[in-house]
């Protein structure tokens, strides 16, 4: 073991050489980052998954509640159109074939290898018979049956970004729409894959781009820019025309300074900097957004989560509210105006954006609700009628997270900077009425720099406040991989009181959906992908992958039968996992037959 180790480090020593030799800084840190991850993720634990069950909770695995007519068919049942399914983005899949006494003849039915070691994080889609992921420069579209190539493209651009991802694409008219690290939208046929035109929203040349999964609806592509954590960069949200490209309104998350371009017609907003009330030195910084969005179609309001602001540890020098940052902004998503906002997340000093997108349910209490929960560790219920927080449910390790930082000091936080719940948000199963949430469970020692160091940073530079001397430790030092893990809640939609929870001794990062066959799909990064009973968590199945799993977990039927797919082989230089190649696996039962031909409801 120990030689293993060692011709793991002189390999990554090599590699970085190399790097030096014909890349430039951003390649070699990236490369350095990736080699030394898989040197920690040596002799890493198989996964373990321990479940413990609130009282009164019926722990027979066979367990099943009946079917509720609340299971929304608003798209074909046997489809999974978007990053979430729905725009409302609930994440439930109507289909029973894979169900609790069939799901222990579950097995791979074909698998999609990428070539490539890739931060690997997409949302895949499935839709008129095709499955469609993304890398950050590539999109491919495959037959779910076979796991064929339809079509591959590559983009082929240059970026200075050192973590380079992407998490999905939206679907609209034959069209496909994605963003790029370099700035872009670009569009696609859905048929070809051929490009149909390209747009930019974000500035490459002060480290903005667009990671995130956009969403498209009634003629609109929206989507907005990542880079809140690079001092001076201010987050944006757009609306496209789906045919054209054009920007058809744009709306700053943080007050628009005078210098600040404009690249479209401005969305009416409340916002100036009287939130704010940062010194000369201190530019408005954050509120960027980089998962993917949520839209009601029935009022046509766009919710937007938004990011951190910055510098992400030192609230003192940006003292006020700091809004939109920390907040759920609501938006028309036809002009662009502001019509409310939740600011969840307040004077935030630990980097815990709301970065996923939230879930808009009808519970079984009757209510309305908005669901979301932020890398604070906390899910938060909104009632929508009246605008009330009706519950903030811990949902991970809770550490000194009110401690304040104070300059020189260390402070070890939980959940920590790459905690709580990242780029896959909440899901909801209305048979059980049970939200499911993953979490990492990951803690951060910040020691907070003085206010000269912060404030001579340099525009378009990671601005975080934290005093370092190892670069990978910009965002905090994170505790070992040996001491993280992660947590799957699940949660009464109304009381917001947890009914069972499951802790796995890897992060949760991918998504979790429950489907109607009484299960919740979801892995971890360790590579384990489980199905438990979605009414009281008992482990009904498993599968060691090779590789983390990062990406969306979806369910659709091809000729007539369900598949479960993941996007699998994450790839990081943030997160400690193991080196393979980025993969879409699909799995279907053994026998190709099924114990409920009722599918789908």
């Amino acid at each position: 073991m120990m030689l293993k180790r060692i011709a793991t480090v002189l390999a990554a020593v090599a590699v970085a050489f190399a790097g030096v030799l014909y890349f430039d800084l951003n390649d070699v840190q990236a490369l350095i980052g990736i080699g030394v991850n898989a040197y920690r993720t040596m002799g890493a634990p198989a996964g373990t998954l321990t479940v413990e069950r609130a009282a009164g909770i019926d722990p027979s695995p066979l367990l099943q509640v009946p079917a509720s007519s609340a299971s929304a068919l608003s798209v074909a049942a046997g489809e999974w159109p978007g990053f979430n399914r729905t725009l409302t983005s609930e994440r439930f899949s109507p289909l029973d074939q894979i169900n609790v006494h069939s799901v222990s003849r579950l097995r791979v039915q074909c698998t999609y290898d990428i070539g490539q070691k890739s931060s690997f994080e997409t949302g895949p889609i499935m839709l008129n018979g095709a499955l469609i992921g993304t890398t950050d420069q590539d999109m491919f579209s495959i037959d779910p049956q076979t796991c064929r190539q339809n079509w591959r493209v590559h983009e082929g651009y240059t970026t200075q970004a050192k973590l380079t991802v992407n998490r999905g694409t939206a679907y609209l008219d034959g069209k496909l729409f994605r963003g790029t690290q370099d700035g872009r939208v670009i569009a696609y046929s859905f048929a070809t894959g051929q490009r149909l035109w390209q747009t930019t929203i974000a500035n490459q040349a002060t480290n903005e781009s667009v990671p995130a999964a956009p969403i498209a609806w009634n003629g609109m592509v929206f989507i907005g820019n990542a880079g809140g954590d690079y001092k001076g960069n201010k987050g944006r949200m757009y609306a496209l025309d789906a045919n054209s490209g054009r920007i058809l309104w744009e709306f700053y998350l943080v007050p628009r300074s005078p210098g600040d371009v404009k690249r479209g017609p401005q969305g009416a907003s409340p916002l100036d900097s009287g939130t704010w009330h940062n010194g000369l030195h201190t530019p408005i910084t954050g509120g960027a957004t980089w998962t993917s969005y949520t839209l009601d179609p029935q009022t046509g309001e766009l919710y937007v989560p938004g990011g951190n602001p910055a510098p992400d540890f030192a609230p003192g020098l940006r003292p006020g509210d700091d809004l939109y940052t920390g907040s759920i902004v609501v938006l028309d998503a036809r002009t662009g105006a502001y019509k409310r906002h939740f600011q969840l997340v307040p004077k935030d000093w630990h980097d815990w954006d709301i970065s996923a997108a939230p879930s808009l349910i009808h519970s079984r209490g009757g209510k309305r609700l908005l669901i979301e929960a932020p890398k604070d560790g906390i899910l938060y219920g909104i009632d929508l009628a009246s605008n009330a927080v009706l519950y903030r449910t811990p949902v991970n390790r809770m550490v000194q997270e009110k401690t304040a930082f104070s300059v020189g000091k260390p402070v070890h936080f939980c959940p920590g900077s790459s905690g709580g719940a990242e780029w896959n948000g909440p899901s909801y199963d209305p048979d059980t009425n049970l939200v499911t949430i993953g979490q990492v469970d990951w803690c951060t020692t910040v020691t907070l720099d003085s206010a000269d160091n912060i404030n001579g940073v340099a525009l378009t530079q990671v601005w975080a406040g934290n005093a370092y001397f190892n670069p990978y430790d910009m965002l905090g030092k994170q505790d070992s991989s040996r001491d993280w893990g992660g947590w799957l809640y699940a949660v009464d939609a109304d009381s917001g009181a947890w009914r069972w929870r499951a802790h796995s001794n890897y992060p949760i990062l991918g998504g979790s959906t429950p489907t109607a066959g009484g299960l919740v799909f979801f892995g971890d990064t360790g590579g384990n992908f489980y199905a438990l009973n979605a009414a009281n968590g008992a482990r009904l199945w498993s599968h060691a992958m090779d590789g983390a799993i990062g990406g969306g977990v979806i369910s659709f039927l091809t000729h007539g039968r369900q598949r479960i797919a993941v996007a699998a082989g994450m790839t990081s230089i943030v997160w400690p996992t193991k080196r393979a190649n980025a993969r879409i696996v699909v799995y279907g039962l053994a026998d190709g037959t099924n114990d409920n031909p009722t599918t789908p409801k």
